[in-house]
Formats: structure tokens, sequence, C-alpha cells
């Protein structure tokens, strides 16, 4: 297997065998012929090897550093025969994330462990070892303590932790390599005095490596996925007006790879507000920017003319065909008077508002229309509306719809059930509404799930 050494040490005949883990055949007599020792070597380094492959198998198919974190913990207690474990994500560049995870640790003894000073914690002497300024690509050695109650020099609130939680030996990797640098520390502990055999090390050494550059690879993944997240936030209204008259929330949630959702909501003149939405085609850095460059031009035409919301998106669409030939876009504009309760909206190529009330749940009968840069020129009717007092409109992004994974038909359908089911209490709050339908149409954690869909969603709740 590439990145392994196949030249396992021989285990000696004391060593006992890992736990879910095969153990390597040994010579019943030394006296075998040199053709079957040769022969029982190789069974045994086939498999380590084969184990070693498995475990590996199991790492590179985790996606995120939470998924890989606990299987690396999992893996190196098996390889080195202990039952509980921790580990301590800690970039040396400081960008983070850090974290601290356990294997058959309760949080509150992982912050027992803590207590002890990280200077003589065999983990912590890793991760302050590294990077070693005589030599940056040097990785330390791991820390083997066989005996807490008779190693000399050990901290006495190192052992006295240790009686607590009744661990009697440890032994910590460091989760780093000269490519990958120190990207911070594991240590497992033993239920009584013990330590790894030399074949135990090579393995959990070889594993060790693959997996912190396994590791390695996710946090970069995941420091981009973060870095779109905050340019989509940044490139959204980092508030929402306050009108007289009406009373508006948002909620965002963002695709890993950023997708082109936005929203908007900017004062107009004569007390007038205007509301938008929509979703630029494509993801990632492109997609953003387009969003950016969209939802800005839109801003200069609802100011120009946003009581013509037809007029609006005409220009939208044409400003697209001509800067963004290759993409396409769907927009929802309205413009809104709260003080008369009144709204004109037009979309094009855009999911219909939904009116929530006591009274009614329904959802806005628009025209059917094209997205923008689908057609050479784009025009359809607009429509108007004059909610009751006390009624919400929502508007939303079809990635809401597209996160529950039905059909567009009973998509709808989830959505306005969920609108149906807003407590009354909850009625009088936009963002409380916003709140329960992400949580009935998308639950289980679904609405922050890493979703290739952004989902948006912008209540307005009339007075």
């Amino acid at each position: 297997m590439a990145g392994i050494d196949s030249t396992v040490p021989h285990p000696p005949h004391t060593t006992a065998p890992l736990s879910g883990v095969p153990a390597a055949a040994t010579p019943a007599d030394a006296a075998l012929p040199p053709g079957a020792l040769i022969q029982d070597r190789l069974a045994g380094w086939v498999s380590d090897l084969t184990t070693l492959h498995e475990l590996t198998e199991r790492l590179i198919r985790t996606s995120s550093l939470d998924e890989a974190l606990p299987e690396v913990l999992g893996a190196g207690a098996a390889l080195v025969g202990a039952r509980r474990g921790m580990a301590v994500l800690e970039p040396a560049d400081g960008l983070g994330p850090a974290t601290t995870i356990g294997l058959g640790l309760a949080h509150a003894e992982l912050g027992t462990i803590e207590t002890v000073p990280r200077g003589a914690t065999s983990y912590g002497r890793l991760l302050d070892g590294l990077p070693d300024p005589a030599d940056p690509a040097r990785v330390p050695d791991p820390i083997a303590i066989p005996d807490v109650r008779t190693e000399e020099g050990l901290d006495p609130r190192h052992r006295e932790v240790a009686a607590r939680l009744g661990y009697a030996a440890s032994y910590a990797l460091p989760l780093a390599t000269e490519d990958a640098g120190r990207l911070g520390a594991a240590v497992w502990l033993y239920d009584e005095p013990a330590e790894p055999s030399e074949r135990q090390r090579h393995l959990i050494g070889l594993y060790g490596r693959f997996a912190t550059e396994h590791l390695a690879r996710l946090l970069q993944v995941e420091r981009a996925r973060a870095q779109v997240a905050t340019i989509a936030e940044e490139l959204l209204p980092s508030r929402l007006p306050r009108v007289p008259g009406v009373q508006l929330a948002a909620r965002h949630r963002t695709g890993p790879r950023g997708g082109g959702d936005w929203y908007d909501a900017l004062p107009l003149p004569e007390g007038a507000l205007g509301l938008a939405v929509g979703s630029v085609s494509g993801t990632g850095p492109s997609a953003l920017a387009a969003m950016g460059r969209l939802r800005a031009s839109l801003r200069a035409y609802a100011v120009m003319e946003g009581e013509d919301p037809v007029a609006v998106l005409s220009d939208l669409e044409l400003l697209l065909r001509l800067t963004e030939p290759a993409r396409s876009a769907t927009a929802l504009f309205a413009y809104a008077e709260p003080a008369q309760r009144r709204i004109v909206l037009a979309g094009a190529g855009h999911a219909p508002p939904l009116i929530i009330g006591d009274h009614r749940t329904e959802f806005v009968e628009t025209s059917l229309s094209a997205p923008l840069g689908m057609l050479s020129c784009w025009e359809a009717p607009s429509v108007e509306l004059s909610p009751a007092p006390g009624e919400t409109v929502l508007l939303y992004t079809d990635g809401l719809l597209r996160r529950t994974g039905d059909a567009m038909d009973r998509a709808f359908a989830r959505l306005h059930a969920a609108a149906s089911s807003v407590p009354r209490a909850d009625r009088g709050d936009p963002g409380a509404i916003a709140d329960h339908v992400l949580r009935t149409l998308l639950p289980e954690g679904l609405d922050t799930a890493d979703d290739e869909e952004d989902v948006v969603l912008l209540a307005a709740r009339f007075e």
C-alpha cells in the first residue's frame, strides 16, 4: 500500500494480541525450518498490512474533522490496545479550528484532564514542542508513560487526576508530519500499567502519518468553507432596516461551496420598502461575486424605479445578459408601502411568496415567468396584494424546497403545512415564524447540514 512501509518488526513472543486487530503469527517452535519461519513472518506482515488497509480505508471515507477525529481515536485505541483516549486538534499556524474530543471519556472527564498543567501532560509536551525552532521539520517521538504511579518527575496533579479517572498508563502520539506540520496530538489511556510493544508502536506510527495527512486535507477544506461562508455573509445586508409599519427578519444558510442565494431589504422614498430575494446559478467564488454584483445593481434600480417591480427586473435582466452572458438568475422584487399595507411584486422564475396569518396561509398567485438571462427579452406582469394587519409575507429561495429532497410539488405542500402550523404565540414575531418553518421543513439538523443548496428566508410582518 502506498505510503506504508512493509518492514513491520517481527512481534516478540511476549506480545499479546491487539484488541480488534489480527495478531501476527509467531513460531511455535524455534527449531522450525528457515522456510517456515519466513512464511510465519510474512503471514504476520500481511495480517498487519491488512489491518492498516482496513483502518485507513475507513478513515478516508470521512469527509469532515468531526467524523475523522473520532475515527482516528478508535483506530489508534485498537492498534495500541487501549480503551480510552483523547485527541487535541491545535494547528501550529494558530488559524484553527481547535478542539478536544474524547474516546470513552465524558465531557467532565476531559475537563478534569485539562486541569493538569499543560506542560506536565504528554500531549502538552508534544504540542508545545512543535515546531522545533532548531529543526522546524522534525517530528518529535511519541511519549509513553508505562506506569503513572512510578513515573519519575511526574506532576502531582497528573497522578491525582489519573487516580480519579482510573487510568494507570498512557501513550501519546503527535499528529504531525514534515509536510503537514503540527495539527495536534492524540493520547490513549490504559486501565493498568502497560505500554505498546515494538510492533504496536510501528503500526500506530504508520497509521498516524496517514491520519495526519488526511486531517490536513480536511482542515484545508473546512477553512475554505468557513471563508466562503464569511464572504457570503459579508455580501448580504449586515442589518435589516427599521421602517414604520413593518417588522423584518431574515435567515440564511450557506452551502459548503458557497451558492448564489441572496436577499435584500432597503428603505425607499416616502416610507416605502423594497424587498428582494434571488438566486444566481452556480457555486463557489464566481457565483458569490455574481451575486454581489446583481444585488448591488438591483438596489440601484430599486431606488430609481422601485414602484415598478417589472421595470426593476427588466433592467436587471438586461444587465445580466450584457455582463454575465453565461449565467442565469431567479429574482423576486416587491415594492411595499407599509402604511397602506400594499405590496406590488414581480418575479422572474422565482417561487411564489407565502402569506401567513391567523385566518389564512396561502401562496401568492404570481404569473409564470422565466429566470433572468434565459430569454432574449424578459417581461412578466406584476401582482398586487394587501396583507391584513398582523399577517406576514414570507419570501424564500428554492434552496429551501430542494433541501427537503422531495419533488417540488411535495416540497411546496410541506412548506405550506409548516407555515400553517406556526403557533399563534409566535405569529407576532417574523423571526420566530422563519425559525419554525426551518425547523419543521428541515428537521434533524438538515437546515445546518453541508447541503449544496443555499437557503434564504425573508419575513415581513405588517402591523
